[in-house]
């Protein structure tokens, strides 16, 4: 009964990264595409547009290299580290254009 622990641990993990992390990376992925589109004469609507609709494709692809992976505790890191390093940087460049 034990061995099935371990396994089952890791398919729930993969499934947490593939769904929180996933959500994360596209949330920071959206943010920082706005402000970034923005900034570069694109109005603000259309670069909103644009990156939600992109965002479904970052999603899809993230959620499947989660389950891919053979590193879960990578997935972790790029997942929920790059949402948060791209949420920062898309606070930095709202900043700069307020």
């Amino acid at each position: 009964m034990a061995q099935n622990a371990v396994p089952a641990l890791q398919i729930v993990s993969r499934i947490g990264a593939a769904v929180v992390g996933g959500y994360a990376f596209s949330w920071g992925f959206v943010a920082l595409g706005i402000g970034l589109l923005f900034a570069a004469g694109m109005p603000f609507h259309d670069a909103e547009s644009l990156a939600s609709m992109l965002a479904f494709l970052v999603f899809l692809v993230a959620f499947l290299w989660a389950f891919s992976a053979a590193n879960i505790k990578r997935v972790w890191l790029v997942l929920a580290g790059g949402g948060l390093s791209m949420t920062a940087a898309a606070s930095l460049v709202q900043r700069a254009l307020l």
